[in-house]
């Protein structure tokens, strides 16, 4: 049980032993820096229900507090604000409590819990990964990590988007002007080459379109009639007919993109736990699409397309299958939600990683599982993220102007490399140790800048900035780390510590330590990562303060040196913790 929980109660009795008046919750405040105290509790909220001066019932309830419970030293009431002061022995049997616990702030799983599954990637095959996708995989990466550290059964899975027409562009244009090339005749990485494909599919419609306006054709007209658009339209239909020609195409073209993202998500290091493709997936959604129409949660339209009223929910008609019969992605959303349930019968819930402008179509979805009588879908959460911006402006794929992922990765490392000889910090390294650690650098700036921002909000990302060593950065805290490293290289104790009083930087750095279990399970709750990236910022902050003032390996007798070592390992393993589940590594040395 936390201070504060302890408190609550303690102070609920205070209050019903003074003026016999049950109050359900106590409101609590971080003690201002000018005051003595660990903890406020805020008078005001009880006026509600005690009449008097607030200072006055500060002071009883002061005092009942002292006289009532062994871990309160003292009060102060400042107006309205009650200001306790805690022994040091209740911050040392908790530090004590947690000193060898490789794991503090992780639950172990409850296996009784329902599993949540966590869909994140689920990219297309027509063009490798990119900045946005990133930002997908590490916050999709990082939320699973979060959820199963909270103590929850967790699996990662994605979605491949594998068919449909923008996978037929690169398919033709490979066919057209490819003169069959491939990932091992070009060097290229699969997902690159099969890229180049579909940005060269759109230039050579946009040289189309721009012909047939010249011949007297309207824009409109044009862009509909283009032939090599035709063409591709034709192609998506052979390939939905089972042409023998189109699937080998498409299944050769896509086992190099497949290829090609294993490399990047090995880099990237994320993993998952099952793969879902679209192409598979389609066909059970219109099996419930069927269902659905029996069971008159769709209706049919004139036309034959097939669509759900939302209307009387706040929403609109939205179509779950076309005239023709073809899948839409609604179609193909419904059938890999209930395929997953009949895959892992132990999930009770998901979450969607997938970017803000498809909040709408994630509250249809949800609402229509639960029409067709779904129960796990109360417990479908999308995970809305903002996009990620460069200073140089927005980026389209089909323009090739997409910073790809592969590329980004190499950037930060080279940045990093860079910024690493400028310091002049790395003597006595291998070329191949200073490599991976460039590396780790580099990822680890890239990981915390995006994670430390809220997922709802839009993120401009500078890679320079974000390898700074200084300031709320990854490397920053990795630097930290290491230099922790360094101190417990250097320091020559085994004994037990038996301190009896804390240095007030001592007692800073334990409550914040107290705090990291409750910021994993709202991290958890809330599916944020920057809960868990700004509460190690605050740490490391801490930690730099209390070594700035406090001498380690200098300390004035023995165990005090034992205790403030003791207290630097626990910092440096909830630091690693915490940035394990961003998914960033910590150096033993930098």
């Amino acid at each position: 049980m936390s201070l504060q929980e302890t408190l609550s109660n303690h102070v609920k009795q205070a209050v019903f032993a003074s003026y016999g008046v049950v109050i359900e919750s106590i409101e609590f405040q971080t003690t201002r820096k000018e005051f003595a105290g660990d903890i406020t509790v805020v008078v005001f909220p009880m006026l509600r229900f005690i009449k008097g001066n607030p200072v006055k019932i500060g002071e009883t309830l002061g005092e009942y507090l002292v006289d009532n419970v062994e871990d309160v030293k003292a009060y102060n009431v400042v107006k309205g604000f009650l200001n306790i002061e805690i022994e040091d022995s209740y911050y040392l049997d908790f530090f004590n409590s947690i000193k060898t616990n490789v794991n503090y702030g992780f639950q172990t799983s409850e296996s009784e819990d329902k599993a949540i599954m966590v869909e994140y990637s689920s990219p297309n095959t027509n063009k490798p990964l990119h900045l946005g996708h990133i930002r997908n995989n590490l916050l999709g990466y990082s939320v699973s990590e979060i959820i199963k550290a909270s103590g929850k059964k967790v699996y990662k899975t994605q979605i491949i988007n594998d068919r449909g027409i923008h996978i037929c562009k690169s398919m033709l244009a490979w066919k057209l002007f490819g003169n069959n090339e491939t990932p091992e005749t070009t060097g290229l990485k699969g997902d690159k080459l099969v890229g180049n494909y579909y940005v060269k599919f759109d230039q050579e419609y946009k040289k189309e379109v721009a012909d047939l306006v010249t011949c007297g054709k309207s824009e409109e007209e044009a862009k509909k009639n283009a032939p090599i658009l035709l063409e591709a339209q034709s192609m998506l239909r052979k390939w939905e007919a089972g042409d023998k020609e189109t699937v080998a195409l498409w299944k050769k073209m896509n086992g190099w993109v497949y290829d090609g993202f294993d490399v990047t998500y090995k880099n990237l290091g994320v993993d998952f736990d099952a793969l879902y493709y679209e192409s598979n997936t389609y066909l059970l959604g219109k099996e419930f699409v069927a269902e659905g129409l029996k069971s008159g949660v769709f209706q049919t339209e004139e036309d034959g397309s097939v669509w759900c009223d939302l209307t009387d929910e706040g929403l609109d008609k939205k179509i779950v299958q076309r005239g023709d019969g073809t899948a839409v992605y609604m179609t193909q959303d419904i059938g890999t939600a209930i395929q997953r349930i009949k895959d892992f019968p132990d999930v009770g819930g998901m979450v969607y990683t997938v970017g803000n402008e498809q909040d709408y179509h994630f509250q249809v979805l949800f609402l229509i599982l639960k029409k067709l009588g779904f129960d796990w879908a109360k417990n479908l959460y999308h995970l809305s993220y903002g996009m990620v911006d460069l200073p140089s402006g927005k980026m389209k794929s089909r323009e090739g102007t997409v910073v790809d992922a592969d590329d980004l990765i190499t950037e930060m490392a080279a940045t990093a490399e860079e910024i690493s000889k400028e310091l002049g910090k790395l003597e006595g390294y291998s070329e191949d140790e200073k490599k991976e650690l460039y590396k780790t650098i580099g990822l680890g700036a890239l990981k915390y800048y995006i994670l430390k921002v809220d997922p709802k909000k839009r993120i401009l990302f500078d890679p320079k900035e974000s390898i700074d060593f200084q300031g709320n950065t990854g490397p920053f805290i990795q630097y930290t780390y290491a230099r922790i490293q360094s101190i417990l290289r250097k320091a020559d104790v085994n004994a037990e510590g038996g301190i009896i009083s804390l240095h007030t930087k001592e007692k800073e750095l334990i409550k914040q330590l107290q705090l990291f279990p409750e910021v994993v399970q709202n991290a958890a709750s809330q599916h944020s990562p920057a809960l868990i990236a700004n509460y190690t910022y605050d740490l490391v902050k801490e930690f730099n303060s209390f070594y700035q003032n406090v001498s380690i390996l200098g300390a004035d007798n023995n165990d005090e040196k034992t205790f403030r070592v003791q207290l630097s390992n626990v910092v440096a393993n909830t630091i690693k913790n915490a940035f394990s589940v961003l998914g960033i590594q910590v150096p033993e040395r930098m």
